[in-house]
């Protein structure tokens, strides 16, 4: 008898179960999905999105399970997602409250799932016992708006490190040494070292700025009593300088240069300057002296008490002799290699027409700013490499590349490589922000935005303000590429303000929900670049999500106008689904 009921209840508990399914099926058809977002949006490279999951109350039971199966299929592929699982052990009040489960989800996003649906399938099962709903669609396609960002490129040149303006540098004469009480300059100063120096410069006809002479006296009486002294030594060296002017033939250009006269009176800073370094007399006399200049009074009291000191006889015979002079200094403009001689050579440098040193580094770096081509560049760099280890000239070089692969998209990824190699030497002699930010363009055109950002970001420590605005181009394209859309937007405001600067400006802060300063941004790029379809077409997306009708349509039309192959683009976009059915959008894309 016992064993008959046990049989019983076996059955019945089976029928019971096998019951409970079908039904647990019939009450899924209420069950309530819902995902966000809907449609579906990839950023990066992959979809990502929540399911909340709401089944009816009385559903789940006790020993029974349901599982949400999703899918995403587009084309005759699909991909399976991981399963929600309900378990009517979880849910002890499920009798009279609604079962609820949110899950997050994220598949690898290819191009072909852009037109796609996400399906799901509800599966009820005790034990080894299931049945399966049949799918059914919750979200169709995948909104692509993130993927319109575009790649900005930026080489960075390191300066050449030579001055092309005109450079003023001072020519200083040794002084020239007058008799005490006297101004006439002698025989045996101007044959000497120092006056066939000053010939030599007056015989070159530097061009020259100006001629300051300074004349001097020392301080005692005799030297004292002529008040003009000093005045006249110095007007006696610009008679000379005037007088060898004429001997060779100056003629008009005598009257560009500007004598300026210094006569010094009654000054210590000389005597000064001499006593730290005469070692005729002891400290202490040397003290003594110092302390009678220090101590006030008249020049003149001061120098008759100077004059009783210990060691005054011998600073008068060593050291006041060489007070009495006429310092000489000559501003005169360096000779330099004009531009077109500078050109020349480099070209023969390039060809091996003229020793590698006819031009110094610096001229031979900055020749090649000279030219407007970049092959020239390129070969006039390659020879600086070759003048030691300087990083700006592996750094130019590799900017050069980059900036050949810009201007020749179809051979860009073959120049990054030959960039990549010039970049990498220049790195290991030092790293600058010139070469990270070029070493994060190679980055971001092999693809890999993750390093270009990083290398970017480095790359603004110490950069000036050219290098800093170009990287963050290259920074601010690389951070929508990994979906930090408001770093993105800080570095595209900070980055030279370009068509494609602009309409990745315009993205970020679109795909940063600010709609408003999106369609600002992207009318500020297509005014830069009226031919820039995709800024058109980004401001009527940035239209459409604020349900702005004509926005949509006057951009798209303005798009399509550039650009006709947005027409299909636009027609199959979800950014524009609400307005498919709508006659004017649909006019503007014939």
């Amino acid at each position: 008898m016992r064993k008959l009921v046990y049989s019983l209840l076996m059955v019945g508990a089976f029928t019971l179960g096998s019951c409970t399914l079908p039904q647990m099926i019939k009450l899924a058809k209420q069950q309530q999905l819902t995902v966000t977002p809907n449609p579906l949006e990839v950023h990066k490279d992959s979809v990502a999105f929540d399911i909340a999951a709401n089944l009816p109350a009385k559903m789940l039971k006790k020993g029974f399970v349901y599982t949400v199966n999703s899918f995403y299929k587009y084309g005759d592929k699909e991909t399976a997602l991981e399963p929600m699982v309900f378990k009517g052990d979880d849910f002890p009040n499920a009798a009279t409250q609604q079962p609820k489960l949110t899950k997050s989800f994220v598949f690898g996003y290819q191009p072909a799932m852009k037109s796609g649906t996400l399906q799901v399938e509800g599966v009820a099962s005790k034990g080894p016992k299931s049945k399966t709903t049949p799918r059914m669609d919750i979200a169709v396609g995948v909104i692509t708006t993130s993927k319109l960002v575009q790649k900005s490129y930026y080489a960075a040149f390191a300066d050449h490190g030579y001055n092309n303006a005109e450079e003023i540098i001072p020519v200083i004469i040794p002084d020239f040494i007058f008799e005490q009480g006297r101004s006439v300059l002698r025989k045996s100063e101007t044959s000497s070292e120092k006056g066939k120096q000053l010939d030599a410069f007056i015989a070159a006809k530097n061009i020259t700025k100006t001629v300051s002479i300074i004349g001097t006296h020392s301080p005692e009486g005799r030297e004292r009593i002529n008040s003009k002294l000093s005045e006249e030594r110095a007007a006696a060296i610009e008679k000379f300088y005037r007088a060898e002017m004429k001997k060779y033939d100056y003629k008009g250009e005598a009257d560009a240069i500007k004598f300026i006269l210094k006569p010094v009176v009654d000054d210590w800073n000389g005597l000064k300057a001499a006593l730290a370094s005469y070692t005729g007399i002891s400290a202490d006399e040397k003290a003594a002296i110092l302390n009678v200049i220090n101590g006030g009074g008249s020049f003149e009291e001061q120098e008759k008490s100077i004059s009783k000191l210990a060691g005054y006889k011998k600073v008068l015979k060593d050291v006041y002799p060489t007070l009495r002079t006429a310092k000489t200094e000559i501003l005169t403009i360096k000779k330099k290699k004009t531009d077109a001689e500078i050109s020349v050579l480099a070209k023969q440098i390039v060809k091996g027409e003229a020793a590698a040193d006819a031009l110094s580094f610096e001229e031979l770096m900055y020749s090649a700013t000279l030219t407007p081509s970049l092959d020239e560049k390129a070969a006039i760099y390659g020879a600086a490499t070759k003048r030691g280890n300087n990083w700006t000239a592996y750094n130019n070089l590799g900017a050069t590349y980059l900036a050949l692969g810009i201007e020749n998209p179809s051979k860009l990824n073959d120049y990054a490589d030959q960039a990549a190699a010039q970049l990498d030497i220049a790195q290991k002699i030092k790293e600058t922000p010139e070469v990270l930010a070029n070493l994060a363009t190679v980055a971001l055109i092999k693809g890999n935005a993750y390093k270009a950002a990083s290398l970017s970001a480095r790359s603004l420590n110490g950069a000036n303000n050219d290098v800093a605005r170009g990287v963050n181009g290259v920074k601010g394209a690389s951070e929508i590429f990994i979906a930090k859309y408001d770093a993105a937007v800080r570095s595209t405001s900070a980055a030279t303000a370009t068509d494609v600067n602009l309409f990745n400006k315009g993205l970020a802060q679109l795909l940063s929900k600010d709609y408003a300063n999106a369609s600002a941004s992207f009318g500020e790029a297509t005014r830069k670049n009226p031919n820039l379809a995709l800024g058109f077409y980004g401001a009527a997306v940035a239209a459409a999500r604020t349900g702005n009708a004509d926005g949509v349509i006057n951009n798209l039309t303005s798009a399509v106008k550039v650009d006709p192959s947005l027409k299909a683009a636009a027609l199959s976009d979800l950014e524009f689904s609400k307005w498919f059915t709508n006659d004017a959008f649909r006019n503007a894309l014939k």
